[in-house]
């Protein structure tokens, strides 16, 4: 019998449940790559987009842990830049065509200025069946050339947390907040802003009351 995507969330959920991420990784890899080998399965949940559809389609979110898989199609040549899933852990899977994929290393003592640089580490071919696990933090970039299909499972649907982000920014712009960019500060610094911040609008309050 064919491998289903109820069988496969199952599967990831009992997974994640009983042994955690990354410690249960390697099992979750080993589902993902059954169901991509499933003629089937790739055939029901990964199907032809038309052009006027989104690449990613969620196709299934767990209400209770949060994780999500996702189907991913490209018609046409794509090319991701480095990036990595934030607070989210990440499972790539090929179903069809390749990926090359580049995985970075992060130059921390040359990101005071607020630019993340970053260096390739390494660099590989994903081929119909390959899975790779990405853990919290790890940057990574895709360069699709010809048409793909892919399965993506993540610890959290993204696609809420940008929506999150860009309805925060929008509060933020009416009542005009400033907003401070945490991304790989530490406490203190983020701390640090926070005081400057405050001493800006004490300082401002000062000037009005004179």
């Amino acid at each position: 019998m064919s491998y289903t995507l109820t069988e496969l969330a199952q599967d990831i959920k009992s997974i994640i449940q009983t042994n955690g991420i990354p410690e249960g990784s390697n099992q979750i890899c080993s589902f993902v790559s059954k169901a991509l080998m499933d003629k089937n399965f790739v055939l029901n949940n990964l199907p032809d987009r038309s052009s006027d559809q989104k690449p990613r389609d969620v196709l299934y979110e767990d209400k209770d842990i949060g994780f999500c898989i996702c189907g991913h199609v490209y018609h046409n040549e794509a090319i991701g830049f480095p990036h990595d899933h934030g607070s989210s852990w990440a499972v790539y899977g090929q179903a069809d065509g390749e990926t090359e994929m580049t995985e970075w290393n992060i130059i921390k003592d040359q990101s005071d200025d607020d630019i993340v640089y970053v260096k390739a580490n390494k660099k590989y071919i994903m081929k119909p069946g390959d899975v790779h696990f990405y853990a919290e933090g790890d940057v990574h970039s895709p360069l699709r050339k010809e048409p793909v299909r892919l399965l993506r499972i993540e610890g959290v649907n993204l696609d809420n947390i940008k929506n999150e982000i860009i309805e925060a920014k929008k509060t933020f712009q009416k009542y005009k907040w400033p907003s401070i960019d945490v991304t790989r500060k530490s406490v203190e610094e983020t701390a640090a802003s926070i005081i400057k911040i405050h001493e800006i609008y004490l300082n401002l309050s000062l000037i009005h009351i004179s």
